[in-house]
């Protein structure tokens, strides 16, 4: 069975720091695209960050210059780290990971459990 572990949220003071961690295990095959996701209330599921097997990693506007991507796609690790964070940042935030064809169809695709960031004073 596939797990994907999230860790590191919590509560944090606006214009603090965070580091989101996720580990994969159980019988994962095969992934190129690792990324991060967040959901506030009231609001739809947006990507925050993904990267690409040997690509550049890829931002949400609204985190770039704050938020960096970092990970290891055979370790199946993937990590996010949030800087001058704002309450607008408050949400859930799910780790991902799949497998895309040339076609850009999805083969594989898996989430974690979710971990929740708030940011308040």
């Amino acid at each position: 069975q596939v797990q994907l572990v999230e860790s590191g949220g919590g509560l944090v003071q606006p214009g603090g720091s965070k580091r989101l961690s996720c580990a994969a295990s159980g019988s994962i095959v095969n992934i190129n695209v690792m990324g991060w996701y967040r959901q506030a209330p009231r609001r739809q599921r947006e990507l925050v960050a993904t990267f690409t097997s040997g690509g550049s990693p890829d931002y949400a506007g609204s985190v770039k210059g704050r938020f960096t991507i970092s990970g290891d796609h055979a370790k199946k690790l993937v990590n996010l780290q949030m800087n001058s964070l704002k309450p607008e940042d408050t949400a859930v935030y799910y780790c991902n990971m799949r497998l895309i064809n040339n076609d850009g169809a999805i083969l594989n695709d898996y989430w974690g459990q979710g971990t929740q960031v708030t940011v308040s004073s």
